[in-house]
């Protein structure tokens, strides 16, 4: 659970996993435009490319929320 919580670990996932191949533009950036744009031919591995490059943004989302919420109660 120590990981899950490690900002400096979930940065580092963000800025390689997160954006990784670099080029022409980020996998991710790419993938969430294709689905804006109405997802047309994509296929399951295209969603399962999602998740994956996806999964470091949601932890760390969820690590900002955490850290806003104690703020908050405290």
């Amino acid at each position: 659970m120590k990981l899950l919580n490690d900002f400096r670990l979930i940065i580092l996932l963000c800025l390689t996993l997160g954006l990784a191949p670099f080029f022409p533009e980020p996998h991710l950036w790419g993938k969430l435009k294709w689905i804006a744009g109405g997802a047309k031919g994509m296929q399951p591995v295209d969603w399962f490319d999602v998740v994956l490059h996806g999964f470091p943004w949601v932890l760390l989302i969820r690590i900002f929320i955490l850290k806003i919420n104690k703020k908050n109660v405290a």
